[in-house]
């Protein structure tokens, strides 16, 4: 038996077989130290007269989770991953790569470049470098195509979803039936290499483009076209998959390298890579550490079984934990409850649930009438009626019903959650909890912490929200936390513009076109025009002092028009159809509500001014929120916007997005509208002083701490 040191990569050889051993945690990232403990392995087995095959395997319960993205940034990345895999594939011994667990980018590159490959049935693998604005850039694009179909293969590598590898027998020689199988069968597969067959070097295959391959390279291509408006990389992708059919495999790889350089500059790449670090970092708050305690979450309270209540009821079931949910009317529950089994048949019938599921799912969930049926739940989430007094109402019954230690949530989108929390003996308990609608689809969570919610509530929510699969970021106390205040702004602009002459389907254009799944006058029908108006009835005492503020808007909802569910709103609606068409009446609406309040109508409404005054005051708020410390970090704010309002991932979020553009821009296209439109301008198109701040040192809001 031979041993090496290497913290990242362990070495033995045993029986004539050399193993490496993947062993660096998490999820053995393809870091300097793992590539060059892989290259020393390989070199060493190589001089080794001993050793007759290698094996390339893992400690961990997962082959390898690809590059580490981390060093993208720079450094000293010598050898690179294609340096570390042409000396694998060149070995003049066997090298059979054998995966405990998944592989991802990178690490199923390792493999593809092995001369064997085994796993197990339920396992998968898949090369997702597309969600981060590339591609495969180690012969990724060159390898999987001569070992799968050309369909599996581009699917694979443009949409860059996990596939099980049950569905890729070309490219595992041995699928073992368990994993406790795997030790077993690679050594019955090592005895079983002849000399003819040892050594099955991928890049030796030769592949030729015809006119079925052709056939599908141009659907695809369709499809992606379609499919990936506003990405960079996807069709980047297919011209590097096409480069395994035309090229010469080195060729193939020096085509693949040229592309991936194309796509690491743009900004496409930088949005993409900046949202998957934003993702992970929403978690880590300065709010509590490792010595803060964690309660237990075991059994849950939903107060509102309405849809809110429901979906927020969903999110429990399907963890596994038990939900009590309670109306004071009997019909209003069995009604909610109907609901949730009508959305899990769905499920079903869709073929995402089995019946055994839907059943035992179901059987976590109960109702009740009766507030002292919530004496021992863990947690409680309030979701009814968004007024203040109804909520202090709900609390205070909570207060005197729940267990000490039970946290009490409110699922609020605005109000004040200090002020709920004095309805209580145990502010220190209350937290808000913002599910986003519908709320067994949404992944965000606004975590909303009050003046005196305690660490430990804090963290124990935050953490339930990764057991409910959610996506959680903390913020703090003011009108609509985060997502609602920033989409205030953006609301508004819309409207103003409308008022000035721009329309509904203009504004519409241009929003959708920077890459919104649909623009403020859809979202504004889609959600209900009156639920914008009671907003706006609720906070007079704030925009009174423009007697403008969402005149076209109260005017649609005072005449009947309520968006989709009246088939009347800021567009017509045919019954049954959610197509938004335009109605002239809502022009001239405007041009009515314009007259009489002397607001003069243009016709020279441009593009641009739509983007600045509707996206780039949405970012100014975001830049008052920084600086207020409502969120902890500009990233945040990125989180919620892409996850709560389907901003463009391409673009980062709201705020990476400034960046990319630059913050001096920014400020200067804000002040230009904020002085050609007079008072208006001046009442609502002031730049932040923080975003004039970091504007004159040219400076990022990424690199911002308060």
């Amino acid at each position: 038996m031979t041993d090496m040191e290497n913290k990242a990569v362990a070495y033995n050889v045993e029986q004539g077989v050399a193993t490496l051993t993947m062993q660096s945690a998490p999820v053995n990232a393809l870091s300097r130290a793992v590539r060059v403990g892989l290259i020393e392995g390989i070199e060493a087995a190589l001089a080794d007269d001993s050793v007759n095959a290698i094996v390339v395997t893992s400690s961990l319960p997962i082959f390898s989770g690809g590059a580490d993205i981390s060093e993208f940034s720079g450094g000293d990345l010598s050898p690179m991953l294609p340096e570390v895999l042409d000396k694998i594939e060149n070995a003049t011994k066997p090298v059979v790569a054998v995966l405990p667990g998944p592989a991802f980018g990178g690490g199923l590159e390792v493999a593809l470049a092995c001369h064997h490959r085994i796993t197990f049935a339920g396992n998968k693998v898949g090369l997702p470098e597309v969600n981060l604005g590339i591609l495969p850039g180690a012969g990724g694009t060159q390898r999987l195509p001569r070992l799968a179909d050309v369909q599996t293969a581009l699917s694979m590598i443009v949409t860059g979803r996990p596939t099980s590898v049950v569905k890729l027998p070309g490219v595992f020689d041995k699928i073992s039936d368990k994993p406790e199988h795997l030790l077993d069968d690679t050594k019955q597969y090592l005895a079983s290499l002849t000399e003819s067959n040892a050594i099955k070097r991928t890049s030796e295959i030769t592949l030729s483009m015809n006119e079925e391959v052709q056939g599908v390279f141009d659907a695809v291509t369709a499809q992606t076209k379609k499919a990936s408006k506003g990405f960079f990389a996807p069709l980047k992708c297919i011209e590097a998959v096409k480069g395994a059919y035309t090229l010469a495999f080195e060729d193939g790889l020096k085509h693949e390298g040229k592309l991936f350089m194309a796509c690491m500059n743009t900004p496409q790449a930088r949005a993409q890579q900046h949202f998957f670090f934003a993702e992970r970092a929403a978690g880590h708050v300065s709010d509590f550490d490792k010595s803060t305690p964690e309660r237990s979450i075991e059994k849950v309270a939903i107060i509102g079984a309405g849809t809110m209540g429901g979906g927020i009821a969903m999110n429990f079931a399907n963890a596994g934990i038990p939900v009590t949910m309670l109306e004071l009317k009997p019909e209003a529950l069995e009604k909610g409850l109907a609901l949730i089994r009508k959305n899990y048949e769905n499920s079903a019938k869709k073929g995402k649930l089995t019946q055994d599921q839907v059943e035992s799912r179901m059987a976590l969930l109960s109702g009740t009438t009766s507030y002292d049926d919530l004496s021992e739940v863990d947690l409680v989430i309030e979701a009814v009626f968004e007024k203040m007094e109804v909520k202090k109402t709900v609390f205070s019954t909570l207060d005197k019903v729940c267990k000490p230690g039970a946290i009490l949530a409110s699922n609020t989108s605005t109000l004040d959650i200090d002020e709920i929390a004095t309805a209580t003996s145990r502010p220190e308990d209350v937290i808000g909890l913002h599910f986003f609608s519908p709320a067994n689809v949404m992944k965000l969570l606004e975590v909303v912490k009050a003046d005196k919610t305690s660490s430990e509530v804090i963290k124990t929510c935050m953490k339930m929200a990764k057991r409910i699969k959610k996506v959680a970021v903390l913020v703090g106390v003011c009108f609509g936390f985060v997502g609602n205040r920033m989409i205030e702004p953006y609301g508004r602009e819309a409207n103003r513009l409308l008022l000035e002459g721009a329309t509904p389907e203009q504004v519409d254009r241009v929003l959708t076109e920077f890459g919104m799944p649909m623009g403020p006058f859809t979202m504004g029908d889609m959600a209900g025009l009156d639920i914008g108006y009671y907003v706006r009835q609720s906070r007079q005492e704030y925009i009174s002092h423009d007697p403008a503020y969402g005149a076209v808007a109260d005017r649609l909802v005072e005449m009947g028009r309520n968006g989709l569910k009246t088939g009347r709103g800021a567009y017509n609606y045919e019954p049954g159809s959610r197509v938004p068409i335009p109605d002239p009446e809502v022009l001239e609406i405007a041009k009515q509500e314009a007259n009489r309040l002397g607001v003069k109508q243009r016709s020279d409404i441009s593009d641009e001014e739509i983007l600045v005054r509707v996206m780039y005051t949405l970012i100014n708020e975001g830049a008052c929120i920084l600086e207020e410390g409502i969120a902890a970090k500009s990233s945040d704010i990125d989180v919620i916007y892409v996850y709560g309002y389907g901003f463009p991932v391409y673009r980062g979020g709201p705020m990476q997005y400034a960046d990319e553009v630059g913050l001096g821009t920014i400020l200067d296209k804000l002040t230009t509208y904020r002085d050609q439109l007079g008072d208006y301008g001046k009442m609502w198109l002031q730049p932040s002083e923080l975003l004039i701040k970091l504007a004159q040192e040219n400076a990022s809001f990424k690199n911002y701490s308060k």
